[in-house]
């Protein structure tokens, strides 16, 4: 069972001003269960609370096995947003979600309730919560960038962007071709950072924000996402995959790659055995789930959280910024 703070400091009083709040961690640690629980307890002190997702590959409609996405009869009767916005041929752009989540949050707020940002993906998280200004985009100019990285992958654009800005290209994963081809695009354009990363001091978007993190032991949360990943193909993973592969899965640029959809569309192409899918499939898990942990950990001021354990309280006004 998840714990969520208490109200007790936290229940809204008359002309309180709305609150953002948001419940981070890695894949698999209980972040949907905490955010649901939260909402309800807020609820119970005063003020009525929205959900408002921060996992980009839940943003895909038909994205549901592989992404753990929440069933509507599941969510509790709370309202959410942010989710099955997106054909699986649309390309997510976090500044595109950045302007789409806090929208959604401000008038969440208007509604006078508070707004429960969930998820996983550190950048889409971070974008919402702070002050994140992103640099101009180049059409023609990116699609050049990914004619390359598709002839010849993500290592050769890493090497060139290692010799032009290599303070940048330390902060970017070199198997990660979309965030190398963002770099190169933004050098290009006359920028000295990527958009990609934290700024170096950054500031809460919003005043009244509270981070809570959930944490799961390494050696639990392995076993937990390798159990997770059998479940999605035992749940329908590859069927879910055919149809959508039938609605342009193959031809979108950031659904194709998400960690289960990419290995099943390798296995229903033969390229690939279900042992083997499987197998890489918890293999990339573990490895992003390493990653969400090490970006999150960044965050000062967190309230982090372990099943089971009993929640401290912050104090209004706790600088939640990362570190």
């Amino acid at each position: 069972m998840s714990t969520v703070p208490h109200p007790h400091e936290d229940a809204a009083r008359p002309g309180d001003a709305p609150r953002l709040w948001a419940v981070v961690g890695a894949t698999g640690t209980g972040k949907t269960a905490l955010s649901l629980d939260l909402a309800e307890r807020l609820l119970a002190g005063g003020r009525p609370a929205e959900i408002v997702n921060a996992d980009a590959m839940q943003l895909y409609r038909g994205m549901d096995i592989g992404t753990a996405k929440l069933p509507l009869d599941q969510r509790r009767g709370i309202p959410h947003h942010l989710l099955d916005v997106l054909d699986v041929t649309d390309d997510a752009a976090v500044a595109w979600y950045q302007d789409a989540a806090r929208s959604r949050i401000q008038e969440i707020h208007r509604r006078g309730a508070d707004a429960v940002l969930v998820g996983g993906s550190g950048l889409y998280v971070s974008s919402v919560l702070f002050d994140f200004r992103f640099p101009p985009r180049d059409e023609s100019l990116r699609a050049g960038l990914e004619a390359e990285l598709e002839r010849h992958g993500p290592g050769a654009l890493f090497e060139r962007l290692r010799r032009i800005d290599p303070a940048t290209a330390a902060k970017v994963d070199p198997r990660n071709g979309r965030r190398i081809v963002r770099a190169l695009e933004v050098l290009e354009l006359g920028e000295r950072t990527h958009g990609a990363v934290l700024p170096d001091e950054p500031r809460l978007w919003h005043p009244r924000t509270r981070i809570i993190g959930v944490s799961v032991a390494r050696e639990e949360l392995v076993g937990r996402l390798d159990a997770r990943v059998l479940r999605m193909w035992r749940d329908g993973l590859v069927d879910e995959v055919r149809r959508l592969r039938e609605q342009g899965l193959e031809r979108g640029v950031t659904a194709r790659r998400a960690i289960g959809y990419a290995q099943a569309l390798a296995q229903l192409a033969g390229d690939a055995t279900e042992a083997e899918a499987i197998a890489e499939t918890q293999a990339l898990t573990r490895r992003y789930a390493r990653r969400q942990v090490s970006w999150f950990k960044r965050y000062r001021g967190v309230e982090w959280l372990t099943p089971g354990a009993a929640p401290s309280s912050l104090p209004e006004g706790t600088d939640a910024a990362p570190r």
